[in-house]
């Protein structure tokens, strides 16, 4: 009996001493997850200038380690995220590898850095929830700086401005003048499209119209759906920054989208992400 008592003792010891290994690796395992994600847009920065170590610490100018290329060297392929196949490991590869190089390594600057967001929001528009993209940047203000709206993208602005071209489009008779332009009476009968009449320099103007259009209620902000960053800062690159949550390692802000591109082209992709095109 007492045999029986012990060798029941023995187990549960030896199970409850298995349970908890278990429960702490799984800990183990949960802290490094936390640890290797990058979940703060200021801790891609720090990370990608090798500005602070591998538990979060921050680095100074002052401190030997600040912005090692060793440091760097560990943390800049753990910045791409490497589940979805959209960036190749080759060119990550020879992305680090500029981005490193030791006569001329690249840094990424908040403040004054040519980056921007990209935020993805959901506003009430005559009744209807409608999708607005709004393009952000930093500005300086004061003695600190703050995030204002640079552009906007937004599909009942785009359709409702559809300048006809082509030689047989409508125009004001070049002898308008000498009618005190009485012309415009039967011009601006067409109501949907005057457009028609303007400069061929003309551009729409939909951020100034969103602001109208806000400031007489015909706008209702509601959610954030999600954001994303675009970075020009790398000579000769583009690269996209998202955050995924997902289970693992790879999670957080992380390189999404990375592409070589000329000084010719950079002017192209910022109109193409600034649905200018």
């Amino acid at each position: 009996m007492r045999y029986g008592l012990l060798i029941t003792a023995l187990v549960i010891t030896f199970t409850s001493s298995v349970a908890q290994r278990s429960v702490t690796d799984e800990m183990k395992d949960t802290e490094d997850e936390l640890y290797a994600s990058t979940k703060q847009i200021n801790q891609f920065f720090h990370r990608f200038n090798g500005e602070e170590d591998e538990r979060g610490n921050r680095y100074y100018p002052q401190d030997k380690k600040y912005r090692d290329a060793g440091l760097r060297k560990k943390y800049l392929p753990i910045l791409f995220d490497t589940e979805t196949g959209y960036v190749k490991t080759e060119t990550a590869n020879s992305f680090i590898k500029e981005v490193l190089d030791k006569k001329n390594p690249v840094f990424l600057d908040f403040h004054s850095g040519d980056w921007f967001a990209e935020v993805n929001t959901t506003f009430l528009y005559k009744g209807k929830e409608v999708s607005v993209l709004l393009y952000m940047i930093l500005q300086q203000q004061g003695q600190g700086y703050e995030w204002v709206i640079d552009d906007l993208s937004f599909d009942p602005y785009k359709s409702s401005f559809k300048k006809d071209t082509s030689e047989q489009k409508m125009f004001i008779h070049p002898m308008s003048h000498e009618l005190d332009f009485m012309t415009l009476r039967k011009a601006f009968r067409n109501t949907q499209n005057p457009e028609q009449y303007t400069s061929r320099k003309w551009e729409p103007d939909y951020l100034t119209l969103f602001l109208f259009e806000m400031k007489g209620g015909a706008l209702e902000f509601k959610t954030v759906k999600n954001v994303k960053f675009h970075f020009f800062e790398v000579d000769g690159w583009y690269f996209e920054l998202s955050n995924f949550n997902r289970p693992g390692y790879n999670t957080g802000w992380l390189i999404s989208n990375l592409v070589k591109v000329g000084a010719a082209e950079q002017k192209q992709m910022k109109d193409y992400l600034y649905d200018q095109n």
